[in-house]
């Protein structure tokens, strides 16, 4: 468990589309959700702060809402169908992983949590940050980032 660690983010603004809908739809939806929202990057023109695909969900036991975003600067005008939203500054718990290990990397950050007596924050989102290369699609980088409360 020594990719995992504790980082602080700031205040990110995001531009993107989601998805909700049972976790039985899931990753289905989130790789739909996400192919759609690439398709659409040239919308956001020369806004788009980096090629990091930021993917907020938040969930209970029923269902879960899932996005697929970009950083950006403040937008005046939102592309159609599009959302801007604003993620407060958080302190997380972060696991690197992959695209293809997603589920082992979550289980890996809730066992080093449990380990540090780390607790999720349930009122903040879970963040997904892809470090998508357009030339090596199959499996691609991938940090896990769940809120801590102070």
């Amino acid at each position: 468990m020594e990719n995992c660690s504790i980082v602080i983010k700031p205040a990110l603004q995001l531009v993107g589309i989601s998805y909700c809908g049972p976790y039985s739809s899931f990753p289905d939806e989130a790789i739909r959700l996400q192919t759609e929202f690439l398709a659409r990057k040239h919308e956001l023109n020369d806004n788009v702060k980096s090629t990091v695909l930021y993917s907020p969900n938040f969930g209970n036991e029923a269902f879960a809402t899932y996005w697929a975003c970009y950083e950006v600067q403040h937008l005046d005008e939102v592309p159609e169908g599009m959302v801007q939203l604003t993620i407060p500054a958080h302190r997380y718990a972060m696991v690197a992983s992959s695209n293809k290990r997603i589920g082992e990397g979550y289980e890996q950050l809730h066992a080093w949590m449990n380990e540090k007596g780390l607790e999720k924050n349930e009122q903040a989102v879970t963040l997904e940050l892809f470090y998508i290369d357009e030339q090596h699609w199959e499996e691609e980088p991938v940090e896990l980032l769940i809120p801590l409360k102070d």
